[in-house]
This record gives C-alpha cells, sequence and structure tokens, in this order.
C-alpha cells in the first residue's frame, strides 16, 4: 500500500523539487483544512471561476461606489479559491489536463482584473501594462519550457501569483487608510505598487531565465 504524500512533497514534486517555506507550508496546512470540509464538494474549475468572479468585484466595489477598502477581503478571498481548486482537485481525484488549463486561464483574467483594480486606485496604465505584460512573459516562458522538457515550474521567483494578490492589496489598504498617498515620493497608492510590481516582475523573470537555463534538457528526447 502506498502512503498518502504530505502537502510538502506534493507542493515540491509541482515546483521542481523546491522545499516549500515556512510561510509556504503554514498556507498548504490551511488549504487542506479548508478543503477538507464541504468546500470539497464544489466542481475545482467552479472555484477557480469563482477566484475571478470575486475579482471583478473587487474591481466593481472601487470603480462603482469607490470603496478600495472592500478590495482587501476580496483580493484575500481570491487568493484562498485559487489555492483551493487545486487542493480540492487532488484531493477528490479530478486533477485533469483541462482542468489545469482552465486553472492558467483564470489566473490570466485575474491578473488582468488586478491591473484593472490599480489602474482604477489611480496608477498610470503604461506602469500597469507593464507589470501584466511581465506577468504574461513569465507565464509564456516558463510553458515554453516545461514544454521542451523542464520539469516543475523552474524557479520559484518573487513574482509568483501571491506576490501580485499581496501587491494591489497594499494598494487597496493605502488607497483606504491614507489617500493623499505618499507625501515624501508625491506619488498615489497606485502608481506607487504598479511600479512595485513591475520591478518585483523584472526580477521575476531574471530567476525563471536562470532557473529554467539550470533545469531544461540541453537535447529534446530521441523520438522514435
Amino acid at each position: 500500500m502506498t502512503p498518502e504524500r504530505s502537502d510538502d512533497e506534493e507542493w515540491s514534486d509541482l515546483h521542481g523539487g523546491v522545499r516549500p517555506s515556512p510561510v509556504v507550508r503554514g498556507w498548504l496546512r490551511m488549504i487542506r483544512v479548508l478543503a477538507s470540509g464541504p468546500i470539497i464538494r464544489i466542481p475545482p474549475d467552479a472555484l477557480s471561476v469563482a477566484g475571478v468572479l470575486v475579482l471583478a468585484g473587487a474591481w466593481a466595489a472601487v470603480a462603482g461606489p469607490g470603496w478600495p477598502a472592500a478590495v482587501v477581503p476580496l483580493v484575500l478571498l481570491a487568493g484562498v479559491l485559487d489555492g483551493l481548486d487545486g487542493a480540492v482537485a487532488l484531493r477528490t481525484g479530478r486533477a485533469r489536463p483541462l482542468g489545469a488549463v482552465v486553472d492558467s486561464v483564470a489566473d490570466r483574467v485575474g491578473d488582468l482584473l488586478l491591473g484593472a483594480i490599480l489602474v482604477t486606485i489611480g496608477a498610470p496604465p503604461a506602469w500597469v501594462l507593464a507589470a501584466v505584460a511581465l506577468v504574461f512573459l513569465l507565464e509564456y516562458v516558463r510553458a515554453r519550457a516545461q514544454a521542451v522538457g523542464m520539469p516543475g515550474v523552474g524557479a520559484v521567483t518573487v513574482a509568483e501569483r501571491p506576490t501580485r494578490l499581496i501587491v494591489v492589496a497594499m494598494a487597496a489598504g493605502g488607497a483606504a487608510t491614507a489617500p493623499a498617498g505618499l507625501p515624501a515620493l508625491g506619488w498615489g497608492w497606485g502608481v506607487t505598487f504598479a511600479v512595485t510590481w513591475t520591478a518585483v516582475g523584472v526580477v521575476g523573470m531574471g530567476q525563471l531565465l536562470l532557473g529554467v537555463r539550470r533545469t531544461i534538457p540541453p537535447t529534446f528526447p530521441p523520438t522514435r
């Protein structure tokens, strides 16, 4: 009888053998507890779509009545749903290639909504476009490297999805508590965190390229 694999082992396998940090281990424990309750009956694809709808609601809360404070809990909820879809799929044996595609598309739509939230808060569209373009480029490079034989994700970078969620939540929280922004810089919260997101994206791209160089096979596997 094959022993049940731990959350840490499964996460490590999915991320190219990288061991999870204490923060990630705590996150995995929380997701496991949530995925063991009634939510396990919800189809994983529905959880992926729900995460997108929650982010759409966060954008609407700012664009409509102007409630940036509502963005913070909604973005955190979207992050939880983003973790739950994969956890539920694994625990119920419903993980499948199509589900991975749905999850990936939902993540990219979610990234666009995160950018829209920053623009609505006051970020210059050019900075947001640069930040989101880096996300799409990073994920494209990762997908192409995996297609030619790279195991796992190549590298867990500083620009992964949790960082993007945190950046937007901090921008919204700042806009809710101190609308004037950062007087020392003369920047509003939108531009501050759009620049932050872009800078993190540049660093993350560098980390991924190093990971691809380190882990990708030097030649294509032989064909029969």
